[in-house]
């Protein structure tokens, strides 16, 4: 015996979607309106939950130069963020009357205990910022 040359005939989709085209249609119509009606009831959040794990310290102290603003404000309040919890990286910079220090906390730090963080981090300043305002400077935490 002979193998027979012909392959073995099986489902074929494509035959049986041209065969029964109204009904094809009816799907694809049914499947829009329903990826269309699901689309529409996507749970939204206008402002959706994001911790910002960054803080800027921005001090301005009119008068001072700029060493005097690095050595008796930029310093001193780097020092005290080193003491944070789950600090990560400190950019400071300082020029004649202003500095801005820029504080980010690690990123596997708890979105929960970010606000506990800064919290610290404002109160272990206030004395710093009672210290400066006897200098008619400001401390700003933003």
């Amino acid at each position: 015996m002979m193998p027979s040359s012909q392959p073995e005939k099986g489902f074929n989709l494509s035959e049986w979607a041209l065969n029964h085209r109204a009904f094809t249609r009816y799907l694809m119509v049914v499947l829009l309106l329903l990826g269309v009606a699901a689309y529409f009831q996507l749970g939204q959040d206008e402002d959706p939950p994001f911790t910002f794990r960054a803080m800027v310290v921005r001090t301005y102290w009119p008068g001072a130069t700029a060493q005097q603003v690095a050595e008796q404000v930029t310093d001193k309040i780097e020092r005290v963020l080193q003491e944070a919890p789950y600090a990560d990286k400190i950019r400071s910079y300082s020029k004649p009357g202003e500095s801005q220090v820029i504080f980010q906390l690690k990123d596997y730090s708890k979105p929960n205990e970010v606000a506990d963080v800064w919290y610290t981090v404002r109160k272990k300043n206030r004395g710093h910022a009672l210290h400066l305002a006897a200098r008619r400077a400001r401390a700003f935490f933003q």
